[in-house]
């Protein structure tokens, strides 16, 4: 095969090596490619029938025509089409001897070797390689090499940018084009397309360039479409790449035009191999940054890699411009809005691997703190109240209905109870400020929205006089089974947390730095007395604990529905919904759709002592459901620190597998971000026991007996901390940045200080410390 020497490593490769058609939509999300500035589903060049193309720019929605705003599906440029004899070649028109197509994680490369025979019985030998640079984030390109292994033939070939693409729609809706071509042409033997957005006019411009080489002939084309004769055995290398930006809108574009093609030229003259390269090095540096390795088995490890990759090319690059919405840039599902997921299960991935990536998040949230203000206000409250579901612009995109996870549509309420989302935000600020200590984003946006969803909490609160203390009222949980609940413990919790840490930050700032505080009291019109309110509502949340029991209600009254025991489970040991249960009738019952009280005792975990968190793991694991991605890793999570190692080691391949298998049968709407960052989690706060405690370093590794050996590296606090752990011994390097020294704590006993620059071993049998140096 042409490109083998990108197919060495099979821990790095994901693997089509058969033709499906049923499957080829998951395909295309599963082997997508991006940078986070764009990112390409993998359709195939052919474009087959019932193939979904999508190509996104990250950030860029429009509502016109749609009930709320969607990411815009645009043209996809990875459109190549030979017909031989006016018959076409591709996986559906045309019989194939054999098909293979590898994803290379490492390398993010997309590669494709398919032999082809037509009704003559003449084969044709196709091989393809593709990528998304993360070097030039506007570069894409392509190469085709194809040779006739039976006959001489002549070839047309179409080489255009497919335009006829749509974005699917709401459950309501028909499919539907978000831009509209403004110009398209040739100029100096380049393609060129410019679109525009239907509702903000987003500029997005296109060059296209293309040429191919028989031997050592090199020719550029000068059109999309031509004619070759290719004799028996001759292979042709065909060469397109590509060049896509967008700009705000603006009447006169040809300054735009120009200053693209100068851009695109450069690149259209680079040797291929070349922008290859220097693309491959630059992953190269990230997984540097990011891999885990896990001496276990093979499929267990290339998993996990087929995770961090996704989570990579949706990583938004652009200060605050996008999120992550909850398939990333690879589908369309929830219209690409970013949910909570950005926030809880998303950002700690980015936070202890690329601190940078992880306030651009956070940024997103910053830059549309006016909406969040905006419509705390239209809602009756002050502060700042985010939507649930986002777009660009921070306003409400919650669709009225959407598909249950039995296929009914149902009428939703998020958008109007499940307000918790801006306690989630809150904690994330503060996470972020936790690991990095960056005082400068806090000062320029960090205070300030901690405060503002802190000022919201407390007029969203009400007092109940008869029972002396304050209450939350009419939400939603992350469980969504029961809407319209008081007092929702995550909720409540949360919240309680949000106070409690606005009020420690601001009279910390009053103390350390006054002038800073002056100007945020002023900005905000923010009182000492205000702030002493939030400290006074958070002591008389009400938070529905149990002392007895040790149990948490989830909500009032949720001790009181009928109890419905889950007596069976499916191939991948996950519950299903009791036959005598139907959907509608969930929220009389017990049963929970994903983590909620668990997802607080994971978030506050050193609020609450182990033997609580034992005891609601075990009541409340037994009635959940996990009908969504977003439980499974949590509770994964929760098992190991209980020491249910099989359960936790059940949940986390579920969790690792989500999109990998299709586990949730939707993942041809994209890959599922909250699974992606929730096993991430699962894996390094849970089975290898690592916490951070200002100062201090936890760690106490609970690993599946499988698994001999796990390595990764976190950065915390400007310094990059390498683990190397087994059940029996952690090893640590701390390579110096930031601080010099961290105390440590392994396997619960406490010890000395540890320094940067040296090698510490710690064995669970011994009490002795090993130090050594590299």
């Amino acid at each position: 095969m042409l490109y083998s020497s990108y197919l060495q490593d099979e821990l790095w490769l994901i693997k089509e090596m058969e033709w499906v058609a049923s499957l080829q939509n998951i395909r295309e999300s599963q082997f997508a490619l991006g940078n986070g500035y764009f990112s390409s589903r993998a359709v195939l060049e052919e474009i087959p029938y019932d193939a979904m193309p999508g190509l996104y720019l990250a950030g860029i929605y429009d509502k016109m025509g749609s009930q709320v705003k969607e990411l815009v599906n645009f043209p996809n440029p990875f459109n190549f089409k030979f017909t031989v004899e006016g018959e076409k070649i591709g996986l559906v028109a045309m019989k194939n001897i054999s098909h293979r197509r590898v994803l290379n994680l490492k390398k993010a490369l997309l590669i494709r070797h398919t032999i082809f025979e037509n009704v003559k019985k003449e084969r044709f030998d196709y091989q393809s390689i593709r990528f998304i640079s993360y070097f030039h984030k506007n570069l894409a390109a392509m190469q085709i090499v194809f040779t006739p292994l039976d006959n001489d033939c002549v070839v047309d070939i179409y080489t255009g940018i497919d335009t006829a693409v749509f974005n699917a729609g709401a459950v309501t809706e028909g499919r539907k084009k978000h831009f509209k071509i403004k110009e398209a042409g040739q100029f100096k033997n380049a393609g060129f397309l410019i679109l525009s957005t239907l509702e903000k006019k987003y500029i997005v411009i296109y060059w296209s360039g293309f040429y191919y080489e028989i031997g050592k002939r090199k020719k550029i084309a000068s059109d999309n479409v031509f004619q070759l004769k290719i004799k028996k055995g001759e292979s042709v290398k065909f060469t397109k790449i590509i060049f896509i930006k967008h700009f705000p809108y603006r009447e006169n574009i040809s300054r735009y035009k120009n200053l693209t093609f100068k851009k695109f030229f450069y690149l259209f003259h680079t040797p291929f191999e070349n922008l290859i390269s220097s693309h491959i090095k630059r992953w190269e540096k990230l997984w540097k940054r990011m891999d885990i390795k896990i001496e276990g088995t093979a499929n267990l490890q290339q998993n996990l890699r087929f995770n961090l990759y996704h989570l990579l090319i949706c990583a938004p690059q652009d200060e605050g411009f996008s999120s992550v919405g909850a398939r990333t840039l690879s589908g369309e599902g929830y219209h690409g809005h970013i949910f909570w997921d950005a926030e809880i299960f998303v950002l700690p991935f980015y936070l202890y691997n690329f601190p940078e990536i992880a306030k651009n998040l956070l940024l997103y949230r910053a830059k549309r703190i006016n909406m969040a203000k905006r419509l705390a206000k239209e809602e009756g409250f002050e502060g700042a109240k985010f939507p649930w579901e986002s777009a660009d612009t921070g306003e409400e995109e919650t669709p009225s209905w959407a598909p249950d996870f039995d296929g009914s549509i149902i009428k939703i309420y998020t958008h109007k109870q499940e307000h918790h989302i801006n306690a989630d935000i809150a904690y994330a600020f503060y996470n972020y400020y936790f690991v990095t200590q960056d005082e400068d984003f806090m000062q320029k946006y960090g205070y300030e929205a901690i405060f503002e969803l802190a000022r919201f909490w407390s007029r969203r609160v009400q007092f109940n006089r008869k029972k002396r203390r304050y209450e939350i009222n009419n939400v939603i949980g992350p469980d969504e089974f029961h809407i319209n609940v008081n007092n929702n413990a995550y909720t409540n919790g949360l919240v309680r947390w949000n106070l409690d840490i606005a009020y420690q930050l601001y009279f910390e700032l009053k103390r350390r730095k006054k002038e800073l505080c002056k100007k945020l009291k002023e900005k905000l019109n923010l009182t000492d007395k205000e702030v002493k309110e939030w400290k006074k509502i958070s002591s008389l949340i009400y938070f529905p604990f149990d002392k007895k029991t040790k149990l948490i209600e989830q909500f009032e009254g949720y001790f009181k529905l009928k109890d419905i025991k889950i007596v069976r489970t499916d191939e991948n040991g996950m519950p299903l919904l009791p036959s005598s249960i139907k959907p509608k009738d969930l929220k009389y019952t017990k049963l929970v759709k994903q983590a909620d009280v668990l997802m607080l005792l994971y978030l506050l975990e050193d609020k609450f002592p182990l033997s609580v968190i034992k005891s609601n793991y075990e009541f409340y694991i037994s009635r959940t459901l996990h009908k969504s991605s977003l439980s499974a890793p949590i509770h994964s999570l929760i098992a190991a620190k209980c020491a249910d190692l099989h359960r936790a080691y059940v949940l986390f391949n579920v969790s690792l597998r989500t999109d990998i298998s299709n586990l949730y049968g939707n993942t041809a709407a994209g890959m599922h971000a909250a699974s992606l960052g929730g096993t991430w989690q699962a894996l390094i706060f849970g089975f290898c026991g690592v916490r951070f405690r200002d100062n201090t370093i936890f760690v106490n590794p609970n690993l599946p007996y499988t698994w001999r050996r796990v390595k990764f590296s976190l950065t915390y606090r400007k310094s990059l901390i390498n683990f190397e752990l087994t059940n029996d011994c952690v090893k640590i390097k701390i390579s110096y940045k930031g601080k010099k020294k961290f105390k440590v704590i392994v396997f619960g006993e406490k010890k000395e200080e540890i320094k940067a620059g040296r090698f510490y071993k710690f064995f669970k049998e011994y009490r002795e410390r090993k130090e050594d140096y590299y």
